[in-house]
């Protein structure tokens, strides 16, 4: 075979294996002609008084017949037995022509040969035939099990999905309840503050630990509204949404803030139809991600926003520099209460996947540790994003 690498060229797979079975079928023809002539070949050097060395060699031809029939079936063994009874009969009919008894039984000799190269080639054309209906089999079974365990997967995960949003309907229930509880007395709580600072003078030292008060409630207010936003979702309607300006209007809410942490902006608007669902949702789900955004790069970088069509769903990309999530925290990220920061209450993403979920769509995150986090929500739309795409 010529070295085609010294000039930068590089044979493929496929080529190779051709090229392999084209020299192994020349090696085994060389094998099988060189045994048929050898076997001739002592033959005809032999003289006929050396009958017990001819009784030998005429066994020999079994050899290359056998053979031929293994490795080319009926056809190989057929040919190499007419090949050898074809050399072989002008040396029984010239040089043992006046042996009339041996004669006779060098000339069945030929019979059998013929009748062993017929028999070894059906024989292993058989098994040849065999062997490939277990291969399709095998080949058959592997795709099936392949199957099977793609169904599997997809059982195991529904499966997942249903015990989550068992939990996620019990603890929505019980965050209600506890909401409410809690926020009637809050309300008490922030409107005694109020009266307690208003009666306590400016230069007083007390009017800090007021300030502190009013500052606590409110967060805690925050909290529970974030219970309660979690526990009872609105239904989306059938608001017309413009998810470019959507992205826009939230980027100019967060624009100073994201300015101010020396957060480079990046919009890149795809060509998209009207979405259905409620505005304000989805408001909530851009404004959750972009603030996620932000904390997650304490000393700047860049921020990323694109829309595009993927078949009949509006895609909206996030993606921030940050420091990124761990392996280990991907799989529990939309998990209600889970936070990695010690201020947060871990309802944000929840809440953010429970909207998307009701809006019939789906948010999945990519993450590498210390280059960020990529954020992918996939949204229903009209037929004409799939005319578009």
């Amino acid at each position: 075979m010529p070295d085609f690498s010294r000039y930068g060229l590089e044979l493929s797979p496929q080529m190779r294996n051709n090229h392999t079975m084209r020299r192994q079928i020349i090696i085994r023809l060389a094998v099988l002609a060189a045994l048929v002539l050898g076997v001739s070949l002592l033959h005809y050097l032999t003289t006929t008084e050396k009958d017990q060395f001819h009784d030998i060699y005429r066994r020999l031809y079994y050899l290359p017949i056998v053979l031929g029939g293994l490795w080319y079936g009926l056809r190989g063994g057929l040919g190499v037995s007419l090949a050898a009874s074809i050399i072989y009969a002008p040396h029984v009919v010239f040089q043992w022509g006046h042996h009339p008894g041996t004669n006779l039984e060098q000339y069945l000799e030929i019979l059998l040969y013929n009748a062993i190269g017929l028999l070894t080639g059906v024989l292993s054309e058989r098994e040849q035939a065999q062997t490939r209906r277990y291969q399709k089999a095998a080949e058959r079974l592997e795709e099936s099990y392949e199957r099977l365990r793609a169904q599997a997967d997809q059982l195991l995960a529904a499966e997942e999905q249903l015990r989550r949003a068992d939990r996620l309907s019990a603890l929505g229930e019980l965050s209600a309840g506890l909401a409410h509880e809690i926020r009637n007395p809050l309300g008490s709580i922030r409107g005694t503050a109020e009266i307690v600072r208003d009666g306590v003078p400016e230069e007083s030292p007390l009017r800090e630990f007021a300030d502190i008060l009013l500052r606590e409630v409110d967060r805690l207010n925050r909290v529970v509204q974030d219970f309660l936003d979690f526990a009872r979702p609105e239904q989306p309607g059938e608001d017309r949404v413009d998810l470019n300006q959507l992205v826009e209007e939230v980027l100019a809410l967060t624009g100073r803030m994201l300015a101010r942490g020396k957060v480079e902006i990046r919009f890149e608007r795809g060509d998209l139809p009207l979405c259905r669902g409620r505005i304000e949702q989805l408001r909530q789900v851009l404004l959750n991600l972009v603030i996620n955004a932000h904390q997650a790069m304490p000393s700047g970088g860049t921020l990323s926003l694109a829309t595009r069509c993927n078949g009949s769903m509006a895609e909206l990309r996030v993606k921030d520099s940050g420091v990124g999530i761990p392996p280990e925290q991907i799989e529990r990220i939309f998990d209600p209460f889970y936070t990695t920061r010690g201020e947060g209450t871990g309802l944000g993403l929840a809440i953010t996947a429970r909207i998307i979920s009701g809006h019939r769509g789906t948010i999945s995150v990519d993450s590498t540790l210390g280059q960020g986090a990529l954020f992918t929500i996939e949204l229903p739309c009209s037929e004409e994003c799939h005319e578009r795409a």
